[in-house]
């Protein structure tokens, strides 16, 4: 059985996995209505990734004996601004996900559970990897700047994820 502390850390994880989803999905349809079909579709991978994140925890949750409490979701934005602004915020929720999973394996120490230190260790090794591709993706847009022959170059490579 799970301990109960650890429970809810992972019930409040799977609810910003999902709204990560949530979000990501928001800015795939904002994108693809500014034309920009490769953004979208890397934000669209984006939001079926953070979608297999919260089951991944819903799994663990159920393996482990505890209740999946699904929590409501808030609505995402509807306007994200230029691609930069876009990216910007990614990387920002990414580092608010990072904070998150930070807080939740501290918890896992606090409580002993070894068990979920394990687990999550996968989770904190994902979101160095989700920073690292935000900042990469931002930075070639600042560098790219107000040029649109190179968002539209940029928006050509975004869509093969």
């Amino acid at each position: 059985m799970i301990n109960q502390k650890v429970e809810q850390a992972i019930n409040n994880q799977i609810q910003i996995e999902l709204y990560s989803s949530y979000l990501y999905l928001a800015m795939s349809v904002y994108s693809e209505g500014q034309n920009l079909k490769g953004f979208a579709n890397w934000l669209r991978k984006q939001h079926l990734e953070e979608q297999g994140h919260a089951m991944k925890l819903v799994d663990y949750l159920v393996e482990r004996g505890g209740t999946v409490k699904l929590q409501a979701l808030e609505a995402p934005p509807v306007e994200f601004g230029n691609p930069v602004s876009v990216f910007e915020q990614v990387l920002k929720h990414e580092q608010h996900v990072t904070a998150s999973i930070d807080k939740l394996y501290e918890i896992a120490i606090a409580e002993k559970d070894y068990a979920s230190q394990i687990f999550l260790q996968w989770f904190i090794s994902e979101q160095v990897e989700e920073e690292a591709s935000a900042t990469e993706i931002l930075e070639k847009l600042k560098l790219i700047g107000d040029k649109n022959s190179g968002i539209f170059y940029f928006d050509k490579e975004l869509a093969k994820r």
